[in-house]
C-alpha cells in the first residue's frame, strides 16, 4: 500500500479513482459492492472493483457520463466493456495501472439511508451492504461473496438476523428458504480462494466448521422470532447500532426496524 495514507483493503489506484470520483457521488450514486464493504482496515480480501449503484436507470447513463468526462479530463482512460440500460462496465486506466469500474441501476428499497465517507463520498450503509451480500450469496456460487458472508458475521450481523431481513428486501424469498439456499455454499477447496487477494491465507476446515455452526445460529434465530416481525432489523437504543436479539419478547431497549424507499433512520436516532 502506498504511504500518506489510511491502510485500507483498495489498491492504491483503486482509492486514487474512488477519491476522484467522491465529488459526482450523491445520496442517489453511492459507492456499494465489495469494494465499500471491503474500505475499512479489518476486512479480509481486496475488492476487485469499484461498484456504483444508482436509484434509477437515468441516473445510472448520467453518472457515467459525468464520471468519464472527470477520468479523461484527468488523463485516465476509460475502455467501456458492456454499455446497457440500467448498467456499464469500463476498465479505468493510466500509467500501466487499471481497475474495473462498474455503474448499476439498484433498488432505492433499504433499511438505512446511504451513508457520506470523505474517502467515497457517499457509500450503501454497511446493513444493506449486509443484506444484499446474503441475497447474491443465495443466488450465485461464488467464493468472494462466501468470505464476504463470514466477515459480515463477525463484524456488522450474524447470519440469522440477515436472513430475516433479506426477506424485507426480497418479499420472494422467506428466512428459511434464503437459509436453504445458503446450506448449498460452503462446499470449497483451497485452489478456490487462489484467484482472490486476501489479507491472510485462508484455513478450508476451520472455515467449514465455522459456516456449520452460522448456519445453525440462523435456523435456531430464525425459529424464535414471531411472523409479525418479519423482514426487519432489530436496532437496540442502548447499543446504538443493529442487533441479533435473544429468544424470547424483545426487551424494550430493541426496536423492530422496517426499510422503505431511500431508508430511513431508527426512530431512536431520529429523535436525538
Amino acid at each position: 500500500m502506498g504511504e500518506g495514507r489510511e491502510a485500507v483493503p483498495l489498491t492504491d489506484f483503486q482509492a486514487e479513482v474512488a477519491g476522484l470520483l467522491a465529488s459526482h457521488r450523491t445520496e442517489e450514486s453511492h459507492l456499494a459492492g465489495g469494494a465499500a464493504l471491503h474500505l475499512e482496515p479489518n476486512s479480509t480480501r481486496y475488492s476487485n472493483d469499484l461498484d456504483y449503484f444508482h436509484d434509477s436507470e437515468e441516473r445510472v447513463a448520467e453518472a457515467f457520463s459525468a464520471d468519464t468526462r472527470l477520468l479523461e479530463d484527468q488523463g485516465y482512460s476509460v475502455h467501456t466493456e458492456m454499455n446497457q440500460a440500467g448498467y456499464v462496465r469500463a476498465v479505468v486506466s493510466r500509467d500501466g495501472e487499471a481497475t474495473k469500474v462498474e455503474w448499476a441501476h439498484d433498488s432505492a428499497w433499504r433499511f438505512m439511508p446511504t451513508v457520506a465517507d470523505p474517502r467515497v463520498g457517499y457509500q450503501l450503509h454497511p446493513v444493506d451492504l449486509a443484506v444484499n451480500k446474503v441475497l447474491t450469496l443465495a443466488g450465485r456460487e461464488e467464493p468472494r461473496d462466501f468470505l464476504d458472508i463470514v466477515h459480515i458475521h463477525d463484524t456488522i450481523l450474524p447470519l440469522g438476523a440477515l436472513c430475516w431481513a433479506g426477506a424485507g428486501k426480497d418479499p420472494g424469498f422467506t428466512p428459511r428458504s434464503l437459509l436453504e439456499l445458503l446450506r448449498r455454499r460452503g462446499k470449497y477447496r483451497p485452489e478456490d480462494f487462489a484467484r482472490l487477494r486476501l489479507v491472510a491465507p485462508v484455513d478450508v476446515q476451520a472455515l467449514k466448521v465455522k459456516w456449520l455452526g452460522m448456519l445453525d445460529q440462523a435456523e435456531a434465530f430464525i425459529a424464535s422470532r414471531p411472523a409479525d416481525e418479519l423482514g426487519c432489523l432489530y436496532y437496540s437504543r442502548s447499543q446504538g447500532r443493529f442487533v441479533e436479539p435473544a429468544t424470547g419478547p424483545l426487551p424494550n431497549d430493541i426496536a423492530p426496524h422496517h426499510g422503505r424507499p431511500g431508508g430511513v433512520l431508527p426512530r431512536a436516532l431520529e429523535e436525538r
